[in-house]
């Protein structure tokens, strides 16, 4: 039997990313009571009609009370405020933590909510869909994927053993956890996850303009690539709304390498330079076969997307 590490858990926010801990942790028998406060009604009314959790209400405070890990898994730009309505409730000893896309602005919000005799490490799970709510969730989501945590600077026993545990818990939703620095976390991600979505909202974008020029010829002839940008440009927007707020220097500096790197490309079709082209696909096909290799990413055609066996 699986040890129990929290008998406590609250989740703030019931959407995919929340709904899947939730399935992962009951999955792996490492939690115990499961508490979940959710802003929206239609979220609790599901929350409770999957039997998600054990206590299910719109009151922060509520959920938190008595909980020895807190997971706030809402939008970033509200994780200061949800932090500051949990924080007179929260347990002596608590562990608090986020699944934020973005890590220094978050961190820095959790750390000024929360009391002094509890533990905040910030973490980020690297995984999701493009669905939302508490039904998208399932409890292999995190299953080889990994978790960065981006813990505070301090060395003392009882901060490192939270660090720890926390740790722990996310191995046994069947993840790999790494920990980083707040700012290189922002960065990395900037490049390997927030840009990605910026340019697939744009040429979605673009292509729905030109869908009245073309009458309808974009989406009935959509190729596989096209259809790519539309799954990641079909993620909740108020989610992506907030990471480019909350982490713009990142998103801004690698956007500028990237309209630089753009420009040259289209200097080599315009001057008919077939080397460069090739020199370029050759070196991202590598790439790619090296995620595939690394077990980030299926290579099947359909990209391993299909999550659950029929």
């Amino acid at each position: 039997m699986a040890k129990v590490l929290f008998p406590k858990l609250a989740v703030i926010g019931c959407g995919l990313i929340g709904s899947s801990l939730i399935r992962g942790a009951r999955a792996a028998g490492v939690v115990g009571e499961i508490a979940v406060a959710d802003a929206s009604p239609a979220a609790r009314e599901r929350v409770q009609a999957l039997g998600l959790a054990d206590q299910v209400t719109d009151d922060i405070a509520e959920a938190v009370r008595d909980a020895d890990l807190v997971v706030f898994a809402v939008p970033v730009l509200a994780m200061g405020e949800a932090a500051k309505a949990a924080a007179a409730a929260l347990k002596p000893g608590a562990i608090v933590t986020d699944v934020g896309s973005v890590k220094a602005s978050v961190a820095d919000a959790l750390a000024e909510a929360a009391p002094a005799n509890v533990f905040v490490v910030p973490g980020h799970p690297i995984a999701g869909t493009e669905q939302s709510g508490p039904d998208a969730g399932f409890a292999e989501l995190f299953h080889n994927r990994w978790v960065i945590l981006t813990p505070q600077k301090r060395e003392d026993d009882a901060y490192l053993d939270a660090v720890q545990r926390l740790a722990d818990f996310w191995k046994a939703l069947g993840s790999n956890v790494e920990r980083m620095d707040a700012a290189h976390h922002d960065l990395v991600l900037a490049v390997t996850s927030h840009l990605p979505h910026l340019i697939a909202y744009n040429i979605v974008g673009t292509a729905a303009d030109l869908e009245e020029v073309t009458q309808a010829e974009v989406m009935k002839y959509s190729a596989g690539g096209f259809r790519d940008f539309t799954r990641i440009a079909a993620s909740d927007p108020t989610m992506w709304r907030d990471v480019f707020l909350s982490n713009k220097d990142a998103v801004l500096e690698i956007l500028g390498r990237f309209t630089e790197d753009l420009q040259a490309l289209s200097r080599a079709i315009r001057w008919g330079d077939g080397d460069k082209l090739f020199e370029l696909f050759s070196r991202t096909r590598d790439i790619r076969r090296g995620i595939v290799a690394a077990g980030q990413e299926s290579p099947e055609p359909n990209f391993g997307r299909d999550h659950r066996q029929p």
